[in-house]
């Protein structure tokens, strides 16, 4: 495994300890706090900063006009559909948004002096749902030329095609299911640290998942040269998405300190982090599904209203607004499918935030596999045989879907049958039939999802128009240790040992003295950071393909060593030798140290390679999870008995860390499907705004996880890899949904919207007993 690798700031710009951004000391340093709008939607007819200024320590206060004055009142999102305001200017339009910002010596005094910072707002009538918005009676955005709350329509597939096989289907399920607005809530909420040297460069110490796509970012927003701007992302606490937008609190920070010439440190309180940061999910989804009286699917069709809330945060790709949603077939031969999606703006804070997933695929995933289940339902079918029976085939891939992707492999069945397996699915089935037999309610959830990761292609992927490659760096030392680098920014995936093991798999060497470099702008090759589970796709592939780079030239220096022709040396057992004679070789560790002092004549020294890897398509993970559950009809608990997760993502690197990033997939979707979401009331209030109301599941509530694995490997990808770091959090939710929902179907109900609370599954029960006449 390779060295957890903890890197050296700069001496000149630290003086504390630690690696992560709250830790940074710098002499001279202040404070930033931020003004928040206790209104959901508000006209500001006036801000007075004099109470605020006269606080003891306090250096200035920032308002939205002070902005728009230096032209910086504004900042891009990343998909280019919209923009979003760093402080609020003429009116507020979601609760708790940045309205002033307050420098001072402490953050005690910053956000004393916050407080203190009068600003005078006449209240206006909020939109709250994306249904009320699309009426368009109260235009939300003044600055966009089209006045409409309405942000954009997307579609995919063939409607009329669908619409007919719709209508010739034997059986029609239809049902309207809702993906509830949730939040990533990483255990380290964002910040930075802005300061300019003598030399009126910026070194931005910020908690970024895209570095270098934020100092991109800066550069536009601020007009500071991208070599002026050095943008340093240390060690990051999570970020599952929260950490890929630039957020107002970066712009304010980096313009506080410009103006006061004093390093600006602004970090955010749990509290701000989950009413003012990017959210995911909002989507409304009505899904129908038509299938012949044996249970083939025959169309699909998904209409989906999105709730985005007052400016787009999503980092979509400019071709799919949507995101990955067009994945909605899931792993099943639909022979023709439609899909289209409306997203709209509310007094909300901003949405559209890829939670753990890649792009709206978590959101696609559980409308699928709720709508198999429910189709298994009214046909009477096992979940399991309905699956089975319309699962793509693995001797169809490449398959092509009926919305356009191309997936790259699988055996989806041979997963449900190692799954089935394990859990002893066929005993589970028994049991089950005994507890009902005794007015037991216990249930049996299955979700064979599929997931597509790996953003680029470049043709089809980017972020403010910035193509989604990326990039590797390997520089090997004369000792044959080396260092990494690449343009992706871990937040606890592990690609410290994951990159170290790859480059030591291709080249023969230790991965223990393989140094593993992310996050700085000045050092890093550039790259599109770390989301959508793309770095191993993509990053790692680059790896790959740069160490092998490296080992053609090594051979070169070998070929000298071993006093033969290039032609006859090949690489065998992590060494080279001379075809035929394997007892005639030498190891990368000697041809490294012979490529510095003595790389023959006519040969470049030197061992190093980069290169930017844009892969030919995405790859497609996929597994089979199975929930067991027992549900309690007089409280409405739900108990989790089992859960079982077999993951394929292809080849597997380090099964320690797969293993590290299903448990904790599959803890935050065991969360959003039981207990997380961010509801707002008729007057726009949001109801989650700390962590009382919006629950973190400890080991107490979590379920003890079972794991397996089947391997397909990716046929494009250089060693076969398809990441699944976010596979747990985008195929467990329907599981644990679908195991409640068998567990009740004895009483006639058919579904309930996440979170399935006590509240609402007791609920359910007893209306299910009321309708029934107990």
């Amino acid at each position: 495994m390779g060295k957890s690798m903890k890197r050296k700031e700069d001496p000149r710009f630290l003086t504390g300890q630690g690696n992560y951004v709250d830790d940074l000391v710098i002499p001279g340093m202040l404070s930033m706090a931020i003004v928040h709008s206790p209104y959901p939607h508000a006209r500001i007819k006036g801000i007075d900063k004099t109470a605020a200024l006269a606080v003891p320590g306090v250096k200035a206060v920032i308002t939205g006009e002070d902005l728009v004055a230096a032209s910086l009142g504004w900042l891009p999102t990343f998909h280019g559909f919209d923009k979003q305001m760093v402080l609020a200017v003429g009116k507020v339009l979601f609760q708790h948004q940045e309205v002033a910002a307050v420098f001072a010596e402490t953050r005690e005094a910053a956000m004393d002096a916050a407080e203190l910072v009068d600003v005078d707002y006449e209240p206006l009538d909020p939109v709250s749902t994306p249904f009320e918005s699309m009426k368009d009676e109260t235009i939300l955005r003044d600055d966009r030329e089209n006045k409409t709350n309405h942000i954009f329509h997307w579609e995919s597939g063939h409607q009329d095609e669908t619409e007919a096989a719709l209508a010739a289907s034997e059986v029609i399920i239809n049902e309207k299911v809702y993906s509830p607005r949730c939040h990533p809530s990483p255990l380290e909420p964002c910040g930075c640290v802005a300061q300019f040297d003598s030399m009126g460069r910026l070194h931005f110490h910020v908690t970024s998942q895209a570095p270098h796509v934020h100092r991109t970012a800066i550069s536009i927003v601020t007009g500071i040269p991208e070599d002026k701007i050095h943008v340093i992302s240390p060690d990051i606490g999570g970020g599952f998405g929260n950490k890929v937008p630039v957020y107002p609190g970066y712009v304010c920070a980096i313009v506080g300190a410009l103006i006061l010439k004093t390093p600006v440190k602004w970090i955010e309180t749990r509290t701000e982090n989950l009413t003012t940061t990017g959210f995911a999910r909002d989507y409304h989804m009505d899904v129908t599904i038509g299938a012949r009286a044996d249970g083939t699917v025959t169309a699909l069709k998904v209409k989906t209203v999105a709730d985005h809330g007052a400016f787009d945060a999503a980092a979509d790709p400019t071709q799919y607004p949507a995101g990955m949603f067009g994945v909605v077939t899931g792993s099943y031969d639909f022979p023709v499918a439609f899909t289209e999606l409306d997203a709209y703006f509310t007094n909300k804070a901003p949405g559209g935030v890829a939670y753990r997933c890649s792009f709206r695929v978590t959101e696609a995933s559980y409308a699928i596999e709720r709508g198999m289940d429910l189709l298994a339902g009214e046909l009477k079918m096992d979940p399991a045989e309905l699956r089975k029976k319309n699962f793509v085939q693995k001797d169809e891939f490449p398959y092509k879907s009926a919305l356009g992707f191309t997936y790259d492999s699988g055996d989806y069945e041979g997963t449900l049958d190692h799954a089935m397996k394990l859990i002893g699915y066929d005993d589970l089935r028994k049991e089950q039939a005994e507890k009902r037999s005794r007015g037991e309610l216990m249930g049996i959830g299955l979700s064979t999802f599929t997931e597509v990761v790996g953003a680029g292609p470049s043709k089809h992927f980017d972020i403010l128009g910035i193509k989604m490659f990326d990039s590797a760096e390997i520089r090997i030392h004369p000792t044959g240790s080396g260092i990494i680098r690449t343009g992706t920014k871990s937040q606890g995936q592990g690609h410290e040992t994951t990159w170290a093991q790859i480059v030591a798999e291709e080249l023969g060497l230790d991965p223990q003295n393989l140094l593993v470099e992310e996050g700085d702008t000045d050092t890093a090759p550039y790259g599109l950071g770390t989301y959508a589970s793309r770095s191993t796709p993509v990053a790692g592939a680059a790896l790959a393909l740069a160490a092998r780079r490296i080992r053609e030239k090594a051979r070169v220096f070998a070929a000298h060593l071993l006093e033969a022709s290039v032609d006859d040396v090949e690489w065998v057992d992590h060494k080279f030798s001379i075809m035929g004679a394997p007892d005639k070789s030498v190891t990368m560790k000697e041809v490294a140290f012979a490529a510095y002092t003595n790389p023959g004549e006519g040969n470049e020294p030197g061992l190093e390679a980069s290169l930017y890897y844009d892969p030919p398509n995405m790859t497609f993970p996929h597994g089979t999870y199975i929930a067991v559950v027992d549900v309690d009809a007089e409280t409405g608990e739900v108990k989790v008995r089992r859960f079982l997760a077999v993951d394929d993502c292809g080849t597997v690197i380090n099964p320690m860390i797969v293993e590290g990033q299903v448990h904790g997939g599959l803890t935050e979707g065991y969360a959003i499907a039981f207990m997380q979401e961010i509801p707002y009331d008729a007057q726009g209030n949001n109801m989650a705004p700390n962590l009382m109301e919006y629950l973190i599941p400890t080991a107490v509530e979590s379920p003890i996880w079972e794991t397996g694995s089947t391997v397909t490997p990716s046929p494009h990808h250089p060693i076969g890899a398809k990441g699944v770091g976010e596979s747990p959090n985008v195929g467990s939710p329907a599981a644990f949904v679908n195991a409640v929902m068998d567990a009740l179907s004895p009483l006639g109900v058919k579904h309930i919207d996440m979170p399935l609370t006590r509240e609402k599954v007791w609920l359910a029960v007893q209306n299910a007993k009321a309708v029934a006449g107990d």
